[in-house]
């Protein structure tokens, strides 16, 4: 039937904004923790590091372009890395090392005591991700995770995780990307709270 794929639309959307009200209820204190992790990480020198495989790449990649370049007004730059976006580095990681050590190798790297660590997983079982979880903290960084409605073991060692109560990637990751939208704002506001240019 013709009305058939704008129903689904219109379901999909009605979905994300009954789980968005849901997490609007109770993610406020991660929420906070993770704007003051990477605000006290800037403001001390430091940087984000951020990863993802697929859709959680691009989500990385977004973060890191809103924190290069701008969120909502004009100010100095603030240091941000997308480890998922340089083809050179993955592919020689991966042929050398294993692609579950794409991240971690990075990390190894660029990462530096106070920096954080940012990383995607819809299922929160991505190999890489988690290895490179356990390399940030074995070298002193803060992490935070944004993942499905299951926290795996290897995840309790974040400093925060954000879980999305849902099953279905597509929610999760539109989730993602509005508290990844929020840590932005929040951050930006905190550091440059007169609006910049």
């Amino acid at each position: 039937m013709p009305d058939e794929p704008a129903n689904a639309v219109v379901e999909s959307l009605l979905e994300a904004g009954q789980l968005a009200t849901t997490l609007a209820r109770t993610i406020a204190a991660d929420l906070q923790a993770a704007v003051t992790l990477i605000a006290d990480s800037i403001l001390a020198g430091g940087k984000t590091l951020a990863c993802g495989n697929g859709g959680s790449a691009a989500e990385a990649q977004h973060f890191a372009g809103e924190m290069v370049g701008r969120f909502l007004f004009n100010r100095p730059a603030v240091a941000g890395i997308a480890l998922n976006t340089d083809t050179s580095i993955l592919t020689a990681i991966g042929n050398d090392y294993g692609y579950e050590k794409v991240f971690s190798r990075q990390v190894e790297a660029l990462g530096r005591a106070g920096d954080v660590l940012l990383g995607f997983s819809t299922s929160g079982t991505s190999a890489n991700v988690i290895l490179a979880f356990e390399t940030a903290r074995g070298r002193g960084l803060k992490t935070i995770a944004m993942i499905g409605a299951a926290k795996p073991p290897a995840l309790e060692m974040c400093d925060v995780c954000f879980c999305i109560p849902s099953e279905a990637t597509p929610r999760i990751q539109e989730m993602h990307m509005a508290i990844m939208h929020a840590i932005c704002e929040r951050v930006e506001t905190r550091l440059f709270a007169r609006g910049g240019e």
